[in-house]
């Protein structure tokens, strides 16, 4: 366990090396949520059609049913409430270190300007009070510029007006994005909480290739203008196609870089991210996971464990949107939403003080006290008890740290390969889990991906003790031969030689390995090793005994 899981948040963060260093020069990783959907309204956190799927849709369909000035006012509203004091107080006291703020350049310029550029104060200033509230509960703040003039992907998700990457059509976009950055870099060049610039969110998804070769160049151009007024920040770039290809990067132009990639909706293994920890080894320089999730607690129990298990700073994506369970936090969907989504994909259009009620319930349902809260979810994130750790999320060290196993595997399976070689442990009915976005069922019965375990095998997990407790461990088995003998140490407390049998029906059981467990605050070591006969292990759960109260 990191003890860098405790945030280190002092003075301005920087690249040194493949480390991310704080102001005191102790290392940390940035641990974090996107606050989405607050800047830059995103139409499948609204539950919207395509109609709907980007702000200035959204906006359109508000406009034509409540009117220009009522839309306004319900805009102010939104940004006021959508992320509020009590987001940023509870992100802290979940245990984050840090958010990453994603910007909608069209919410704090003019589409259309030439130089000299204006810019809305009154936005910027919200940004500053988030600013200030996370100096406040020291959280470190990425901003992002999520929705470039023009567009950098042309797609809904930076709010395209002509689903066109315009950002590098028109040379106006680019001086209006350099313009944009420099004043960013002018305001916040002595804000120590700003951890760094997170200069385009996912540019150029594949079938707009062409202009890969653009966006290093601008990356340099913004880079060189943000230098001239701020030295310290760091700057942080993204490769394209969604930030997973990496290919454009060729120079390392500045000494204060770090790197990002995205995971969504795939293996959380080292072979899915092997290429950029390469890269990282070869530039030297940090690198940074900027957004994964929507996917449910499970994944993210592996994904964000590997991720630290390489020394990689992450961000989570993303607090809260509306009807979920793979968030934090929920907002309850108002009751007659459905006729706002009807209208958006031609039906009946909802009388003005129908839709002016809906909108109003909505805005009334975003505070946090407001929503509906998901504590698992920052648990499986951060490794927190009480957890369920599927067997399979070991930890990433390797042989002889995170696991030992006797003999290998015959034959690669796909999921799991250590240093090339597949593990005989790593095997289950299906092939590959197969993970799926919210809505799926990625962990149902007929996909069950468990780790086969003989004698002398050993797994080894960790997870973090929030505050001193009394837990139980549980685990859900197979047992084959009708019984096996294990041996369980949990942190510093004595090994202990544990039997298990099979009740007779050869099917899976959950076995309680440990009742009434004391366990200190701070990192909780696990390991699970087979002494005589085999199991195959589906999970193991740590829960809260009814003894503390």
């Amino acid at each position: 366990m990191n003890d860098n899981r405790y945030p280190l948040v002092s003075g301005f963060v920087k690249a040194d090396g493949k480390r991310v260093v704080n102001g005191d020069g102790q290392e940390i990783l940035l641990q974090g949520v996107g606050l989405g959907s607050w800047l830059l309204p995103e139409g499948y956190m609204w539950k919207m059609p395509e109609q709907g799927d980007r702000p200035r849709r959204i906006e359109g369909m508000i406009r034509e049913l409540i009117g220009e000035e009522k839309a306004a006012a319900f805009w102010e509203t939104y940004y006021e409430r959508y992320i509020a004091e009590a987001d940023i107080r509870q992100i802290a006291a979940e245990g984050f270190n840090s958010i990453r703020v994603p910007i909608n350049a069209r919410f704090i310029m003019e589409e259309g300007q030439h130089p000299p550029f204006a810019y809305h104060e009154g936005h910027l200033r919200l940004i500053d009070r988030v600013i200030d509230w996370c100096r406040t509960y020291s959280l470190y703040v990425i901003l992002d510029l999520h929705g470039a003039p023009g567009g950098q992907t042309g797609a809904n998700i930076d709010d395209s007006e002509r689903d066109l990457p315009e950002l590098f059509m028109d040379r106006l976009n680019a001086e209006r994005t350099v313009a944009l950055w420099r004043m960013l870099a002018e305001r916040y060049k002595d804000e120590w909480i700003v951890a760094g610039y997170d200069l385009l969110n996912e540019p150029l998804p594949d079938w707009f290739s062409e202009y890969n070769d653009r966006v290093m160049p601008l990356y340099k151009e913004i880079t060189a203008a943000i230098r001239e007024v701020d030295k310290r920040h760091m700057i942080i770039l993204e490769g394209v196609h969604w930030s997973t290809d990496w290919s454009i990067f060729d120079d390392k132009f500045d000494d204060n870089l770090m790197l990002q990639f995205h995971k969504y909706w795939n293996n959380p293994d080292t072979e899915s991210i092997q290429k950029y920890i390469d890269l990282r080894e070869e530039w030297n320089v940090p690198i940074f996971m900027g957004e994964g999730g929507e996917n449910n607690p499970q994944w993210y129990t592996g994904a964000f464990r590997m991720f630290e298990d390489h020394n990689i700073s992450w961000n989570f994506w993303t607090w809260k949107k509306m009807n979920t369970r793979n968030s934090p936090f929920s907002i309850r969907m108002p009751e007659g939403w459905d006729k706002l989504t009807g209208y958006l994909e031609g039906g009946a259009k909802p009388s003005p003080a129908e839709a002016e009620a809906i909108l109003g319930e909505y805005l009334d349902r975003l505070p946090l006290e407001a929503c509906d809260a998901y504590p698992n979810v920052a648990r499986s994130l951060l490794r927190r008890l009480p957890i369920q750790i599927p067997a399979e999320f070991y930890g990433y060290r390797g042989e002889g740290v995170s696991y030992h196993v006797e003999a290998k595997a015959s034959q690669d399976i796909g999921f799991r390969i250590s240093d090339g070689v597949p593990m005989r442990m790593m095997t289950g009915r299906a092939e590959k889990p197969s993970y799926a976005p919210e809505g799926g069922k990625p962990w149902a019965e007929d996909n069950l991906v468990c780790v086969q375990l003989r004698e002398g095998d050993w797994l080894a997990y960790d997870a973090l003790c929030a505050g001193a407790g009394i837990f139980h461990l549980d685990v859900r088995a197979l047992i084959p031969e009708g019984t096996v003998d294990i041996m369980l140490q949990v942190g510093d407390r004595e090994p202990e030689a544990i039997s298990l049998s099979d009740p007779g029906e050869g099917q899976w059981h959950v076995h309680r390995l440990a009742e009434g467990m004391p366990i200190e605050e701070g990192p909780v070591d696990l390991v699970f090793m087979v002494n005589t006969g085999r199991i195959e292990l589906d999970w193991l759960e740590f829960t809260k005994s009814a003894l503390n109260g």
